[in-house]
């Protein structure tokens, strides 16, 4: 039986250009490759849950404008069910400008995110929902990801928040997940470190924690135990859309039987460090890498 997820959260247009050291100010850089891809969390966990076999279902702001044919082509693509919260809005998508420096792998990137979207209201298609074993929220969209958020939790179905970062509203989302995996730049009011971190979401009434570090460690907490899980060490060529491709993949593994929430985040761990190793978000995924 092919597991179900619904994610929830920002789509964008991510131009990602390779080159060979970071630019100095008032310079002219030439590219040494590009390429376009869909981005975005929830929109990268969404095809990663795809493409590793699961039922994917995408509920976001794409729109009308010329450039959101590359979101919606590159869903079909990999078979992911589009759910457009404002499907006549003709606003651009919101672009996001990535370069990879050679080598390194490290990365600078200009994002608008939803700032600039026209807002949506809350989610009001509970039946998108229905049937689904995981739903993921990425705080972007945030009436939305709580109504989306809050249904699931009603009818059983486990949450996961994809915590990038603290945003406006996240404390009345966190009321209706289940699971939270963050990254070191996920910061509650008042926690000064990942101890802190972890604990304030324990309290919220979240069982079960973990917090992304790049290339460290994983810390996690949950009820039948806590520590620390060792990252794969790669030769990274990029790591743009590598936390992402880690919430994808967690989902999937996450509600297949037999799996619990540590071995949910190793294998995470490898899909993710494995991608790193690949210019781009979608190379890992040829038949050849899985």
């Amino acid at each position: 039986m092919t597991t179900a997820g619904v994610f929830v959260g920002l789509s964008t247009v991510d131009i990602v250009y390779g080159i060979r050291d970071f630019p100095k100010p008032n310079s002219k850089n030439v590219a040494t490759r590009q390429d376009v891809f869909a981005g975005g969390p929830a929109t990268n966990a969404a095809i990663t849950f795809a493409r590793l076999g699961g039922d994917g279902t995408l509920i976001t702001v794409v729109g009308t404008h010329p450039l959101a044919a590359i979101i919606k082509h590159e869903l079909a693509e990999f078979g992911v069910v589009l759910v457009d919260l404002l499907p006549e809005t003709d606003a651009i998508p919101s672009l996001s400008s990535s370069l990879v420096t050679e080598g390194s792998g490290e990365r600078m990137v200009v994002s608008a995110n939803a700032t600039r979207l026209p807002t949506p209201p809350g989610f009001s298609e509970p039946s998108r929902i229905d049937g689904a074993s995981v739903v993921l929220v990425d705080g972007h969209h945030m009436a939305t990801c709580r109504s989306a958020a809050e249904y699931a939790r009603s009818q059983g179905i486990r949450v996961v928040l994809d915590g990038g970062s603290w945003k406006d509203g996240m404390a009345e989302l966190l009321a209706s997940v289940d699971v939270a995996i963050c990254s070191q730049n996920f910061t509650p009011p008042g926690c000064a470190d990942e101890s802190g971190v972890i604990d304030y979401l324990r309290r919220q009434g979240i069982a079960e924690v973990a917090i992304t570090n790049g290339g460290k460690a994983i810390r996690y907490a949950s009820p039948i135990g806590s520590g620390e899980i060792p990252v794969p060490q790669v030769k990274a060529v990029d790591t743009l859309g590598a936390g992402d491709i880690f919430h994808g993949a967690f989902c999937h593994r996450y509600v297949e039987n037999g799996f619990g929430f540590r071995g949910a985040l190793e294998f995470a761990s490898g899909i993710a460090s494995r991608s790193c190793q690949y210019f781009g978000t979608r190379a890992w995924m040829t038949p050849t890498r899985i």
